[in-house]
């Protein structure tokens, strides 16, 4: 499988929070836009702010027959600051928040350029240890009117960064425990918060490829590794398996908590930057903009001029796509009379309640009828009204787990809720 099939969500984790809806320099929570994933300078003043600089996480691998060996992708933002400079009738160059240059708005802000970093297979039975550099560096770029006058420069300047990785294995039962840790090696020290933001690793995330071995679920391991399991140890960041379902050559660590082989829906037009939000929402929350907070967006940064221009040309059948969508419905089985209390395992407990809206449009499919169809779980066959216990897997959230071994009435044919 190509690594760029988990790039998606890859990148749904690197910019996370790069720039929050309104997307205008003005909002007060783009002053703070960067929330996960960050790795901070070691010698950051308490008075910075500054994140922790390190990051570490573990995970199992079952080697095959050949020589097994992993191949680590550090993926991160580095910051760089775009700064406006108006250049005045005596040629002296002045910072400014913001220029017009022909009627179009140009602001300052702080952006940031993708930055990846690879290091060379590692056998399972080596350590590697070692510094990388991220050069600096300074571009300027002039801003002319339409008469070709040089009205001023956007000049972009990236601190340099050292980042050290530290990957190591030991065998745990039959299994290889590896550790990867990465930490931000800066050694200036920052006294504000900008600075410290200025020299951080933000998004910071892996990506791991197995090469002659296959990772292993710590959220739904095997009966053999669930002690291996058990004994993985995370800091600021969480190992999922990547890619296509049924696959488990590749693996993400990522600094939010994900499930298994997380995937971008195909509804979403493109990225908003705030991925702890919905589509439809967002996008109709930049469609109630005012043309002027728009324009202030546009100014902000390219990537947000691409979100407004996208959610602006977005015809009515596309948000309608956006409005959700029901997948692989289970088929009911033939209605029989409630029975004994069925132990349902790996279910989301909302399924069984006494409330609820229809999960089916009743038009577009009249063969369900939830009031008597169904379903054969565990040899003990439910329908609505059936007494149920609750076990929700160990991919369940924290409201979920509140409920283990409830006993609830099930509310509907429990469908395609029941098969989680």
């Amino acid at each position: 499988m190509s690594l760029d099939q988990v790039r998606s969500i890859a990148d749904a984790v690197l910019y996370e929070g790069y720039l929050l809806y309104p997307y205008r320099a003005s909002s007060h929570k783009n002053r703070s836009r960067w929330q996960f994933g960050v790795l901070g300078p070691p010698h950051a003043t308490a008075a910075s702010f500054g994140e922790e600089p390190e990051m570490e996480m573990q995970c199992l691998l079952a080697p095959h027959d050949g020589p097994a060996a992993v191949t680590v992708h550090l993926r991160f933002l580095q910051l760089q600051v775009r700064e406006v400079r108006s250049t005045g009738e005596d040629g002296v160059e002045v910072p400014v928040g913001q220029l017009i240059v022909d009627g179009v708005p140009v602001m300052s802000w702080d952006e940031a350029v993708e930055r990846e970093i690879v290091l060379p297979a590692l056998p399972l039975g080596e350590v590697t240890d070692a510094v990388h550099e991220v050069p600096g560096g300074e571009e300027a770029e002039p801003l002319t009117d339409a008469r070709g006058v040089v009205a001023g420069r956007i000049v972009r300047r990236r601190q340099p960064l050292a980042v050290r990785v530290r990957a190591r294995a030991v065998i745990d039962d039959g299994y290889v425990r590896l550790s990867v840790a990465v930490r931000n090696e800066h050694p200036e020290p920052a006294a504000t918060k900008d600075a410290a933001i200025r020299s951080s690793l933000i998004g910071a995330h892996l990506l791991l490829r197995a090469h002659d071995a296959e990772f292993v679920s710590l959220l739904e391991p095997p009966a053999g590794a669930a002690a291996a399991a058990g004994r993985c140890r995370q800091r600021r960041c969480w190992p999922v398996l990547a890619g296509p379902k049924g696959t488990t050559d590749t693996l993400l660590g990522a600094p939010i908590i994900l499930y298994d082989h997380p995937e971008v829906a195909e509804q979403s037009p493109g990225a908003l930057f705030d991925s702890t939000e919905i589509d439809e929402i967002l996008t109709l929350r930049v469609m109630t903009m005012t043309e002027e907070e728009k324009a202030e967006a546009r100014a902000t940064d390219p990537r947000a001029r691409e979100i407004i221009d996208r959610c602006d040309g977005m015809s009515p059948a596309g948000l309608q796509q956006l409005h959700g969508l029901l997948r692989d419905p289970h088929r009911p089985q033939p209605a029989a009379p409630a029975g004994p209390v069925a132990d349902v395992r790996d279910v989301e407990p909302a399924a069984f309640d006494t409330a609820g809206a229809p999960w089916w449009d009743p038009a577009a499919d009249a063969s369900v009828r939830p009031g008597s169809d169904a379903v054969v779980i565990d040899g003990v066959l439910v329908a609505k009204g059936s007494l149920v216990r609750v076990h929700p897997s160990r991919r369940a959230d924290a409201q979920d787990q509140r409920l283990v071994g409830v006993t609830r009435h099930a509310r509907t044919n429990p469908g395609p809720q029941s098969a989680a």
